[in-house]
C-alpha cells in the first residue's frame, strides 16, 4: 500500500520546468549540462550550472539544475539518505529564488515553474522516504503553482510531460487500486491515453524534457502496460543517448530478460559489471551489482556453464544477505540460493544441495519457490 501511495504522490506533482530560450548561450549551457546530468557526469555538470548561475544570476534554472544532479545522486542509491538534506536545501535555494522574483513580477513564468518544480521535486523525495504527510502537502502546493505556470504558455510541449504523467496514472491507478479511489476525490480525474499522447508529444518534440518523457514511457510499458517490445524502444533511445547510465542500463537489461531475450540481458549486465570494476559512477551500487549478477549467472545456467553460473549466483546471494532486511529475502537471494542447490543436483553433490535448498524453505516464499524446494529434496534436478 505504501508503494501504491507513492505513486499516487508522484503523479501530483512531477512535471518538467519551462525554460525562456533567452540566447544561443544559454540554451547551449541548460541542454548540455541536462545532458552531462544524464550520463552521470556530475562533475562536468556541476560546472556547466555553476557557469550559467554566474551569467544569468537572475535566472532560477541554474540552481534548480544542480539540485537536480543530487537528486541523480539518490537516484543512483535510493537506499542512502547521506545527500538527502543537502538536497532539500539546494532546494529550498531555487524555492526562495522563484519568490523573491515573483515578488517584483507575479507572472514571472519561470519563476512559478521552477517554484512548483522544486516543490514538487521535495515531496517526490519525501514520498520515497514514507512522509506521506509532508508529501501530499507539497503535491497540493505544487499543483496549482504549475498549472498556473501553463495557462501563462500553453504552447509550451516540455510541460505536456508533467500532465501525460498525471492523466495517465491518475486513470490507471484508481483502477488498479480501489482503495485509492476515495483520495482520488480530491484531485482532477485522469485520461490514460490522453496521458500517452502527451507523454509521447515530449518524448519526441521536447526540448528539455524529453529524455524524461522517454524515461517514463519505458516505465510505464513495462510495468503497467506489461509491452516489454514497446518499453525497448524507449530503452534503446535512452542508452544510445547516455550509454553511462545505469539507471537505463538496468532498465534494458530487464527489459531484455522479461522478453524472454537472457542472451542480450546478460550481455547489458556484463557491461554493467564491467563498468563497475571500471569505476564508473553508480555502477557499484550493491543493489545494481546484485541485479546484474543474478541474469549473468542465469544465462550461464541456461548455457550449462555451471562453474561461471555458481560464482555469479554466489555473489548474488552474498550481496542480497548484506542488503536484505531481516526476515525480508529479496526474490534475488532466495531465487540465487535455489539455483545453487540445482547446480550442486548437476555436479552430484547431493548434501550441499540439500543444504541450498533448506535455506531456500527458511526463507519467506518467493513465487513457488518452497515447492521447488520440497520437490528437490525429495528427488534431486535434473536438467
Amino acid at each position: 500500500m505504501a508503494r501504491h501511495f507513492q505513486y499516487l504522490i508522484l503523479i501530483i506533482f512531477l512535471f518538467v520546468s519551462e525554460i525562456k530560450a533567452q540566447d544561443a548561450k544559454f540554451d547551449s549551457l541548460v541542454t548540455s549540462g541536462i545532458k552531462q546530468i544524464y550520463n552521470i557526469k556530475f562533475p562536468e555538470a556541476e560546472k556547466t550550472f555553476r557557469k550559467l548561475i554566474a551569467d544569468y544570476p537572475n535566472h532560477p534554472s541554474g540552481r534548480f539544475f544542480l539540485a537536480m544532479i543530487d537528486w541523480w545522486k539518490i537516484l543512483l542509491d535510493l537506499d542512502s539518505e547521506e545527500r538527502d538534506e543537502i538536497f532539500f536545501q539546494k532546494l529550498e535555494d531555487v524555492i526562495f529564488q522563484c519568490d523573491e522574483l515573483l515578488k517584483k513580477k507575479s507572472q514571472n513564468v519561470d519563476a512559478l515553474f521552477f517554484k512548483g518544480g522544486a516543490i514538487g521535486f521535495r515531496g517526490r523525495l519525501r514520498a520515497n522516504r514514507d512522509s506521506w504527510l509532508k508529501a501530499a502537502d507539497d503535491g497540493r502546493e505544487a499543483l496549482p503553482i504549475v498549472e498556473h505556470a501553463a495557462n501563462l504558455d500553453p504552447n509550451n510541449v516540455d510541460v505536456q510531460l508533467g500532465f501525460g504523467i498525471y492523466n495517465y496514472y491518475a486513470a490507471v491507478i484508481p483502477e488498479e487500486y480501489p482503495m485509492i479511489k476515495p483520495l482520488m476525490l480530491f484531485f482532477p480525474s485522469g485520461d490514460k491515453e490522453r496521458g500517452i499522447e502527451q507523454l509521447n508529444n515530449t518524448a519526441f518534440k521536447g526540448k528539455y524534457a524529453k529524455y524524461e518523457a522517454q524515461y517514463f514511457l519505458m516505465t510505464l510499458y513495462y510495468s503497467n502496460e506489461n509491452n516489454p517490445y514497446k518499453a525497448e524502444e524507449y530503452a534503446d533511445m535512452l542508452t544510445k543517448e547516455f550509454p553511462d547510465n545505469p539507471v537505463f542500463q538496468r532498465w534494458k537489461g530487464r527489459i531484455a530478460a522479461k522478453k524472454g531475450d537472457y542472451f542480450a540481458a546478460s550481455l547489458t549486465f556484463q557491461n554493467i559489471i564491467d563498468k563497475g570494476k571500471a569505476g564508473l559512477t553508480g555502477y557499484n551500487v550493491p543493489k545494481t551489482k546484485r541485479e546484474a549478477d543474478y541474469y549473468v549467472a542465469f544465462q550461464y545456467f541456461n548455457t550449462n556453464k555451471l562453474d561461471s553460473s555458481m560464482i555469479y549466483f554466489s555473489d548474488c546471494a552474498k550481496i542480497s544477505k548484506q542488503i536484505d532486511e531481516e526476515d525480508e529475502e529479496s526474490g534475488f537471494q532466495v531465487n540465487a540460493v535455489l539455483y545453487m542447490g540445482m547446480i550442486n543436483d548437476l555436479w552430484n553433490k547431493r548434501d550441499a544441495a540439500i543444504l541450498n535448498y533448506k535455506k531456500v524453505l527458511d526463507m519467506n516464499e518467493y513465487a513457488n519457490s518452497h515447492k521447488l524446494a520440497e520437490g528437490y529434496i525429495e528427488k534431486p534436478f535434473k536438467k
